[in-house]
C-alpha cells in the first residue's frame, strides 16, 4: 500500500514539476523576445539531458570508462527511435 502512495505521489510531482518547467520556459522565452521553439531547443533541452551527464561524468571520474560511453551511446540510440 505504501509503495503505491508513493508512486502517485512521484507521478504527482512529475506532472507538476513538468508544468512548472514548461510554464516558466514560457514566461523566460516572452520576456526574453524569443521564440518559445528555441526556448524549448535549449533550456528544456538541457533538463532533459542532464541525467546522462551526471552518469557519464559520474562513471568517468570513478574510473569506469564504459559506462559513459555506454550510456551516451545508448542514450543516443534511444533519442532515435
Amino acid at each position: 500500500m505504501l509503495n503505491v502512495l508513493l508512486l502517485l505521489v512521484g507521478l504527482g510531482l512529475i506532472v507538476f514539476g513538468a508544468n512548472a518547467l514548461v510554464d516558466g520556459d514560457s514566461t523566460i522565452a516572452r520576456k526574453a523576445g524569443v521564440s518559445e521553439f528555441v526556448i524549448g531547443l535549449t533550456i528544456v533541452g538541457f533538463g532533459t539531458s542532464c541525467p546522462e551527464l551526471v552518469v557519464s561524468l559520474t562513471g568517468a571520474i570513478q574510473g569506469n570508462p564504459d559506462i559513459a560511453i555506454g550510456n551516451v551511446v545508448g542514450s543516443n540510440i534511444f533519442n532515435v527511435l
